[in-house]
């Protein structure tokens, strides 16, 4: 077995081995709850979800740190609106304080999350919660000449870009052709790179959002808090740092120069996914081609959105067109059609009910397991499960149970690791609405065949299609009428 990753800094794709053996220490870049989640952030969620998965299949045991950033400058903008005359961004919210809101965001994150089958990580820090640590970053950059406090009074720190000469490794730039950082007025800086450690504390910011420091009353940078909290719950060097394409800079840039200035090995690998495009386009608000994860659970079932967001290789973009959910809801249809049938036929579960077949020793295909140690080529991986759902099928058909049952188990392996059996979880009818509906569905096929028998055939098409108008597919074969949900 060999796992292989895309590691962006060194550009090409290449061995996996983790740093501790038989562990993993995964950080990636969670949101900043100024607002709703969009596309981008559950997509994001999703491709290391199902990272996490694979890497828990291959026997590793993986510690994963997602952060939360609750204190930012757009936190407070929009808490500030809030309190103008005709400023409230919804009219229906009243007057909101900058860690109410960014509470009440966050929420919407983790509900977003459960309802697509992204599990919790390991632990999941807020940014509010580590300044303690960040003091100790800024102190030792300053203290090792690679920071400095801005001498106009402001209480800014800022990361001296030029004192570092692998400044740019990460994206492969000059620092002579970077922009300015627009995080902190420029008035302090030695050099308009430089970006900020510490943010003094403004007139008219709420002092909630300050905190004293040796140098003065103040707030964390943006690029300092993952920092310090990846070094407090995964040490100064571990395995796998992610986030967004659209991270890589300045953010990651930031992070890995002032955590390897600060003396850390930091991450041995960085992996980023792709962006979402809408019929090819970027999204953006200004121009309406934006949807919102909340727009597509109101379209498709959450498994149905999860295939979609997940079926792409973590690394391209991902595409969404109108026909995008109805293409992925007939893929998990084609998948639940022989789970149903399978799990019907061969173990006598009826169709939406509740089971308890255990997935331990169930294994994943050869082809499988080959796209997904192959820097997680889920694609591929996705074509590998619908050709063992066409074998289980044929089996099926052929009468062939234990051929189909292998199908089955490995059908099974496969979902689970993808993530598409946890999405919408806990959403299911009760087991004993499953038996009745089962008990009634079973007495019209009865019905039905007695019509088919007498050679009433209007009588039994009538009967099938009022299933069908039910939701209800009912499928004849030599062994009977079996029926499953749409």
């Amino acid at each position: 077995m060999s796992i292989r990753f895309y590691d962006t800094k060194q550009a090409q794709v290449r061995d996996f081995v983790p740093l501790v053996p038989g562990r993993v220490g995964l950080y990636y870049c969670g949101a900043t709850v100024q607002g709703m989640p969009h596309v981008g952030h559950v997509r994001s969620a999703i491709a290391f979800d199902i990272l996490v998965r694979w890497l828990e299949y291959r026997g590793l045991r993986v510690t994963v740190v997602r952060n939360v950033t609750d204190i930012d400058d757009k936190i407070l903008e929009k808490s500030a609106a809030s309190f103008a005359d005709g400023g409230v961004e919804d009219p229906y919210l009243p007057e909101e304080e900058w860690f109410a809101l960014a509470y009440r965001f966050e929420g919407e994150f983790q509900r977003a999350y459960d309802a697509l089958g992204v599990r919790r990580p390991t632990y999941e820090p807020r940014a509010t919660g580590h300044v303690t640590e960040m003091h100790g970053l800024i102190a030792g950059l300053v203290e090792r000449g690679h920071a400095y406090p801005a001498p106009d009074g402001s209480g800014d720190v800022y990361f001296d870009v030029r004192s570092w000469a692998a400044y740019g490794a990460l994206t492969r730039q000059d620092v002579d052709d970077m922009q300015a950082a627009p995080d902190a007025d420029p008035r302090g800086k030695r050099d308009p790179r430089d970006f900020a450690l510490w943010k003094g504390h403004k007139p008219g910011e709420p002092e909630t959002a300050s905190w004293p420091s040796p140098w003065g009353r103040g707030r964390p940078g943006w690029h300092l808090e993952c920092s310090a909290m990846a070094g407090k719950y995964l040490g100064t060097g571990f395995d796998i740092h992610g986030g967004g394409l659209d991270l890589r800079f300045p953010h990651h840039e930031n992070e890995l120069a002032q955590s390897a200035a600060a003396g850390h090995d930091f991450a041995n690998f960085w992996m980023h996914n792709g962006m979402v495009t809408y019929e090819g386009e970027k999204m953006s608000k200004s121009i309406g081609n934006t949807i919102a994860p909340e727009e597509m659970l109101a379209l498709a079932g959450p498994r149905v959105v999860r295939y979609f967001l997940g079926q792409a290789h973590y690394r391209s973009p991902l595409d969404y067109r109108p026909s995008s959910l109805r293409e992925a809801g007939a893929a998990v249809e084609r998948i639940d059609t022989f789970l149903a049938n399978a799990l019907q036929r061969i173990h006598g579960v009826a169709p939406g009910a509740d089971f308890d077949l255990d997935l331990e020793g169930f294994e994943v295909t050869d082809a499988f397991a080959a796209a997904m140690d192959e820097d997680l080529n889920v694609p591929q991986a996705l074509a590998a499960l619908h050709d063992a759902v066409r074998r289980g099928n044929t089996a099926l058909a052929a009468g062939d149970l234990d051929d189909a049952d292998t199908a089955l188990r490995q059908v099974m392996a496969m979902t689970h690791t993808l993530g598409l059996d946890d999405a919408g979880a806990g959403g299911g009818a009760d087991p004993a609405e499953h038996a009745a509906l089962d008990a009634l569905i079973r007495a019209q096929l009865r019905e039905r065949a007695a019509a088919r028998g007498d050679r009433d055939w209007a009588r039994a098409d009538a009967i099938r299609d009022t299933l069908a108008g039910a939701g209800i597919v009912v499928e004849d074969s030599a062994d009977g009428a079996r029926w499953s949900l749409r």
